[in-house]
């Protein structure tokens, strides 16, 4: 077996349990279901596509969620050409129902609400370090910023959010 084969292998096979969290990921970037489909599909072809270029002994995931940052990225360039479009209300998601109180559901879609408010280099930044669990270190990797910037972007999002929160409790 050749390096490329055995990188053909762990992308083929790390694509699958890597799914849920690349389509959070993929959410967090476009603001919409369907365009998070669209966009985790793409990724999860244009990996297999490249694998040969994966290097085995890296993190599978910060490969992927590098392609899908720049297919979006292109995605928006060429949508700012043709339409300009924008992010969807999170009222507009369709979230699929998990086991839960109703409280807790409430709380959950509030929660994401702020955040998708939230700038998208402070959502992605929010997602990867917050709901993944990344360290600041391996967030600067996948983000390809500085270790500071994402200190900054957190700070300024934690900050955010605390806005939101009290401006919310203050109408209630």
């Amino acid at each position: 077996m050749t390096a490329d084969t055995d990188a053909s292998d762990a992308v083929k096979h790390g694509l699958t349990p890597l799914f849920p969290k690349l389509w959070r990921y993929c959410l967090v970037l476009t603001g919409a279901r369907e365009r998070a489909d669209e966009l985790a599909q793409a990724t999860c072809l244009r990996a297999l596509e490249k694998a040969d270029l994966f290097t085995l002994g890296t993190e599978l995931d910060r490969w992927v969620f590098r392609i899908a940052q720049r297919l979006w990225l292109n995605d928006l360039r060429t949508q700012s050409v043709r339409h300009g479009e924008g992010l969807a209300p999170i009222e507009e998601i369709d979230f699929p129902e998990k086991q839960g109180d109703p409280e807790s559901n409430f709380s959950a879609r509030e929660t994401l609400s702020a955040v998708m408010a939230l700038p998208e280099a402070q959502r992605l930044t929010v997602l990867l370090v917050y709901a993944e669990g990344r360290s600041y270190r391996e967030a600067a990797e996948i983000l390809e910023i500085p270790i500071g910037a994402v200190m900054s972007r957190l700070a300024a999002a934690r900050g955010k959010l605390a806005d939101m929160i009290n401006a919310r409790s203050e109408t209630k």
